[in-house]
């Protein structure tokens, strides 16, 4: 994307983002903040005075100046909000100047997206502030970051000039999307590793009758575990609509001993179409392998299609296919392939809270009869950001799995095999904690399996302590 658009873009920005002035009303009426509450501002009239010549030399475009006005006044514990605002701003300025050096640029951004950090973490809903987080993020090319509080800012509603330019940020980030990497681990609670059964008695038909018989299988295990995950992708510009992307993804779960561990490898290879400014589409060759106990379980090739597309300012769907050739090591039975379809809707309703509903359905068409089977699910979920740096989230997920064939004897006189499956998933992690721009993150699910067919019913709580990027 040429660097002029890009610079163009950013300049309307500022020259716009002062329709949203009244945003900021709330904390900048409360000149200072700390961890439990407002307390008094610190030499009231003297950061009075700075923050009204640090605004007035912003606003004529001598950053350095206003730095150096209200850099003393940054040291002050808690931080006054006027003065972090516009030191955010300041730094923004000086780091477009041109000729600055790489590293200093850098650094004054650095800088930036610190002071509006700080402000979100205590007031979350301050839309002017996170539209100049969001373009300070841009500006320093970590574009996911910067697209996720892009969106959030058009969940605020602001005015149609703005909202305008904000999209064109999203659109130049699209174009020159190139390389994207994500990593991390977690440790993994689970009461059920396993996911045994904990019934004791299992009743079959005889000519006899109906008899109980003592179940002797392993009981539920339970176990902390280890997941780490790495994965990137990189897209190579073909020409001004096609992309042709490339990527690979290993996931990693270890308990004590080998035999619940279970090791996951994938690669995709495929063109992605910009349809538009709201669409996009790609269609991806891919290949997966998984691991159990350190021995191949099984592996599958196929093709996917994604399909994105952006309703409104607040509205985004998305809609996914996929049809893959899976084979087993060991047990040829379950050869077969699996498809699988789903699409759902994520609706910001404001700048800090985000729904999002998602439904599927998918089949596996195994070389026995008794274990063919298609499924189809659905979930809800909501994300909320809170003052003080807390974010909290949850999701329900419901799933309906029915088999054909005969289970007897787990199936009562019978028939065949049917299971529904719940889980409810909580999360929560602090925005302001942060160790090297991630903080950590608690998560707890619940999830129950009910089923027709005796012995194939269980219930587990797992956990996750894992380190995400907080902004």
């Amino acid at each position: 994307m040429r660097l002029r658009q890009i610079a163009m873009v950013s300049a309307a920005l500022p020259l716009l983002a002062p329709a949203l002035e009244s945003t900021l009303a709330p904390v900048l009426s409360a000149p200072a903040w700390g961890a439990d509450s407002p307390p008094a501002a610190p030499a009231g009239r003297a950061v009075e005075n700075a923050t009204t010549k640090a605004r007035s030399l912003v606003r004529r475009g001598r950053f350095e100046e206003a730095l150096s006005v209200l850099g003393p006044l940054m040291r002050e514990e808690p931080a006054d909000a006027n003065v972090a605002f516009h030191y955010g701003l300041a730094a923004l300025g000086a780091s477009q100047r041109l000729g600055v050096p790489e590293e200093k640029r850098d650094a004054l951004l650095d800088e930036a997206i610190a002071a509006f950090r700080a402000m979100l973490v205590v007031e979350p809903s301050l839309v002017r502030v996170r539209l100049e987080l969001a373009r300070a993020f841009f500006l320093k090319g970590e574009d996911g970051l910067a697209t996720r509080h892009f969106e959030r800012v058009l969940a605020g509603q602001p005015p149609a000039a703005v909202a305008l330019n904000v999209n064109r940020f999203l659109n130049i980030m699209r174009a020159r999307k190139r390389w994207s990497l994500r990593v991390g681990a977690a440790l993994a609670p689970d009461s059920n590793i396993s996911g045994q059964t904990r019934e004791g008695t299992i009743l079959i038909d005889t000519p006899f009758g109906r008899l109980p018989f003592t179940y002797s299988g392993a009981p539920p295990r339970s176990g902390v575990g280890v997941a780490v995950w790495a994965g990137g992708e990189y897209q190579h510009p073909v020409n001004r609509r096609w992309r042709l992307r490339a990527g690979g993804d290993i996931h990693r779960r270890e308990y004590r001993g080998s035999r619940f561990d279970r090791m996951t490898v994938s690669g995709h290879l495929g063109p992605r179409w910009l349809v538009g400014r709201a669409s996009s589409a790609s269609l991806l060759a891919s290949a997966r392998q998984s691991r159990l106990a350190d021995e191949e379980d099984w592996r599958d090739l196929g093709i996917r299609a994604e399909g994105r597309h952006r309703l409104d300012r607040r509205t985004t769907a998305h809609l996914n296919a996929s049809r893959r050739d899976r084979r087993y090591k060991d047990r040829s039975w379950l050869h077969g392939p699996v498809t699988d379809l789903s699409g759902g809707v994520g609706w910001a309703a404001t700048p800090t809270t985000r729904f999002d509903i998602a439904l599927g359905w998918g089949s596996q068409r195994t070389n026995r009869k008794r274990e063919r089977h298609f499924h189809r699910w659905g979930r809800l979920g909501v994300t909320v950001l809170l003052p003080y740096g807390f974010t909290v989230g949850g999701a329900g997920t419901l799933r309906r799995t029915d088999y054909e064939g005969s289970w007897a004897p787990f199936v009562l006189g019978g028939g065949p095999r049917r299971d529904l499956t719940r889980s409810i998933r909580l999360d929560v992690h602090n925005r302001a904690f942060t160790v090297g721009g991630f903080s950590p993150q608690v998560s707890l699910v619940q999830e129950q399996r009910t089923s027709n067919a005796q012995l194939h019913g269980y219930d587990r709580i797992s956990g996750e302590l894992r380190f995400v990027r907080l902004f």
